[in-house]
């Protein structure tokens, strides 16, 4: 499982909802949340196959901005 984490703009409700159908409908994706109340806006995205330009190309075609700030392994080290 690798965890990825993203900066965005994604700073509310509203921009949560919007980018919702585009990441839950990526099948590579098992879990994801956006923490608003971070200064950088943070997706986390989990899962086994993931790729973080798809990440990012997803949030993008929501209309939204993704710069990768992490990525993580199943034992917590980063890749």
């Amino acid at each position: 499982m690798k965890i990825l984490k993203f900066k965005t703009n994604i700073n509310c409700g509203g921009c949560v909802k919007s980018v919702t159908p585009y990441l839950d409908g990526e099948e590579s994706i098992s879990k994801w949340q956006v923490d608003t109340n971070n200064p950088d806006k943070v997706l986390s995205v989990s899962g086994e196959e993931l790729e973080p330009h798809v990440v990012k190309n997803l949030v993008e075609k929501a209309g939204f901005k993704a710069e990768v700030l992490r990525v993580q392994g199943i034992g917590g080290g980063d890749l």
